[in-house]
């Protein structure tokens, strides 16, 4: 069981793993060794997962999810398959604690007197900038 956070946990069963050719460093050994891994976790049928739990991955997390519905994971920083392996479903826990996490909510913040004073100079600034494209030769 992989522990997401404390009451959600994915069973290892429902990920599934490809392997690929790496891109990078690694001399001889990229051009012969699949040491690229992707985690792939659908979505649809992940059970450690609720509705609304599904829902706010899809929603968070929708640039990594594909049209069927899964979620996928790389990692190719490694030389060898097993770290890479580790290294994606670490990821992959990483980026779903991320998207699980309840939204803080933002605290309304008043401008300070320094920037009031900014912005009306700048503003001050600006019209003048604007009335003097607009002066008439005759009034100089």
């Amino acid at each position: 069981m992989l522990e997401i956070m404390p009451g959600v946990a994915i069973a290892e069963d429902e990920l599934r793993f490809e392997v690929s050719r790496s891109s990078g460093p690694g001399g001889q050994n990229v051009n012969k060794v699949e040491t690229r891994v992707a985690v792939l976790l659908d979505l649809e049928r992940v059970s450690g997962l609720s509705f609304s739990q599904r829902q706010l991955v899809r929603e968070r997390l929708h640039t990594r999810i594909s049209r069927t519905g899964v979620l996928r994971v790389t990692s190719q920083k490694h030389r060898t398959q097993a770290a890479n392996r580790e290294a994606a479903v670490e990821r992959l826990k990483e980026l779903l604690r991320w998207a699980l996490a309840p939204e803080t909510p933002r605290k309304p913040t008043r401008p300070t007197a320094a920037a009031r004073a900014r912005r009306r100079r700048e503003k001050e600034l600006r019209s003048r900038r604007k009335a003097e494209r607009h002066a008439r030769p005759d009034e100089e």
